[in-house]
C-alpha cells in the first residue's frame, strides 16, 4: 500500500497553502475516510475555515505565511510532534501578472518569496521529520511553465523552474528513505488564480489536476482479492499530453521561441 499506516488512504495531511484550489481538489479526489485529519495551513482564517467545511473528518487551520520563513521550522516541527504525517501538500502560489512585476519589483520578490523560498524552507523542515519516520508521501505542485520560462511570464516561469528543480532534488537525497517526491505539472489551471485570463490550449481544471494526482498516489487492485499495486510515476503531467509538448518546448529554437511564447 502507497501509504504505511495499515490504509490504502492516507490518514493525516498537511495541505501548505490550505486554500488552494488545486491542494484541496487533491484532497477531494483521494475520496478521505471520516477518521482521516486534514491541517490546513494559511494566511486567511476566514478562507481556511471556509474550505475546511466540506470535510467531514477533523479538519485543523494553522497560520502560515511563505514569506515569514523564520517561523516555518517552528511550525513544522509543532504539527509533527502532534503525531506522524503520512502526505504533505506544498501548493502555495501566487501569479502576478509580468507587467506589474515590471512595475513594482517588491511584487517580483513576494513572488519569488511564496512560490519558491518559503515552499523549500517548508519542505525541508517536512522532509526532515518524514525521513525520522521512514515514511510519508511529498506532493510538489509545479507547472510546465517550469519547462521553459515565457516572455509573457518569465518571473512567475522562473519561479516554478526554480521550484521544479528543488523537488527532483529533494526525490533525490530522499531516496531509500521510505518518503517519495510526487512533482505535478498541469497545463494552464482554469480556477481563481488565473481568472481573466485567455484560456490557453489544453486548459485543465483543479479537479481534473486532483483526480490525476490522486491517481498517482494511491495503490490499485488489479482483481478482487489479490495485493495493491503501488504506482511508482514520480511526475504527473495534466493533461497527459503535456509531456510530450514538453519536450517540443525545449526543442524550439530561442528565436521563434521569443516570438510564439508572448
Amino acid at each position: 500500500m502507497i501509504f504505511p499506516n495499515g490504509l490504502d488512504r492516507p490518514h493525516r495531511m498537511l495541505l501548505i497553502g490550505g486554500t488552494s484550489e488545486i491542494g484541496l481538489a487533491i484532497l477531494a479526489a483521494l475520496h478521505l475516510p471520516a477518521t482521516a485529519e486534514i491541517i490546513l495551513a494559511g494566511r486567511d482564517p476566514q478562507r481556511l475555515a471556509a474550505a475546511g467545511q466540506q470535510w467531514p473528518g477533523r479538519v485543523r487551520t494553522v497560520a502560515f505565511d511563505a514569506v515569514q520563513v523564520s517561523s516555518h521550522q517552528e511550525l513544522v516541527d509543532g504539527i509533527f510532534a502532534e503525531g506522524p504525517v503520512d502526505l504533505v501538500i506544498s501548493a502555495a502560489g501566487v501569479l502576478t501578472p509580468q507587467p506589474d512585476l515590471e512595475r513594482d519589483v517588491r511584487l517580483a520578490a513576494e513572488m519569488i518569496e511564496t512560490n519558491f523560498t518559503g515552499q523549500v524552507t517548508m519542505l525541508l523542515a517536512v522532509a526532515g521529520h518524514l525521513r525520522t519516520q521512514r515514511r510519508g508521501t511529498i506532493v510538489v505542485l509545479s507547472s510546465v511553465a517550469a519547462v521553459r520560462p515565457r516572455r509573457a511570464n518569465f518571473v512567475y516561469g522562473s519561479t516554478k523552474s526554480a521550484l521544479d528543480a528543488f523537488a527532483r532534488g529533494l526525490a533525490d537525497s530522499l531516496h531509500g528513505s521510505g518518503v517519495r517526491v510526487v512533482l505535478v505539472r498541469p497545463g494552464f489551471v482554469s480556477g481563481r488564480m488565473t481568472a481573466g485570463m485567455p484560456q490557453a490550449p489544453l486548459a485543465t481544471t483543479p479537479e481534473k489536476v486532483g483526480a490525476a494526482t490522486a491517481a498517482a498516489l494511491l495503490s490499485r487492485r488489479e482483481a478482487a482479492g489479490r495485493p495493491a499495486v503501488r504506482s511508482r510515476r514520480e511526475a504527473v503531467w495534466v493533461p497527459a499530453a503535456m509531456a510530450g509538448l514538453a519536450i517540443v518546448f525545449r526543442l524550439i529554437p530561442r528565436p521563434f521561441w521569443r516570438r510564439v511564447s508572448r
